[in-house]
């Protein structure tokens, strides 16, 4: 695992906790679940185009 990729998971994981902290509050923030969310579905797709092999990462799909 390179330590680009390491980086990626690491910041992937506190996200998911930060997500499930303001999902706990009594009174959540809409709009901070909804940009948790976002930034953890980003970076999910950074580490799957990460997996893919390089020719169809490189076509975009």
């Amino acid at each position: 695992m390179t330590d680009f990729m390491f980086r990626l998971l690491e910041r992937h994981q506190k996200l998911d906790a930060l997500l499930r902290l303001a999902q706990g509050r009594r009174f959540a923030d809409p709009l901070e679940i909804a940009r948790l969310k976002r930034l953890k579905q980003e970076f999910r797709g950074r580490l799957a185009r990460l997996h893919l092999p390089p020719a169809i990462a490189t076509r975009g799909l």
